[in-house]
């Protein structure tokens, strides 16, 4: 698999991160954007799965 083809960072360069330790930008915490690069399409797409929950909760 070539590097396009790879799950791609949620990253929005927003890079701050909340009292709960999550970005405000990307809504990862700083584990999860330490470890990005090392993991697997697999454990990203988990990442991005709560990346996705944590957005929502945010919005409401």
């Amino acid at each position: 698999m070539n590097r396009a083809d790879r799950v791609r960072s949620p990253c929005v360069s927003v890079c701050a991160l909340d009292e709960n330790d999550v970005c405000i930008g990307c809504h990862r915490t700083s584990d999860e954007i330490l470890h990005w690069t090392r993991m697997t399409d697999d454990e990203r797409r988990e990442v991005l799965k709560l990346v996705a929950i944590r957005e929502q909760k945010v919005a409401l």
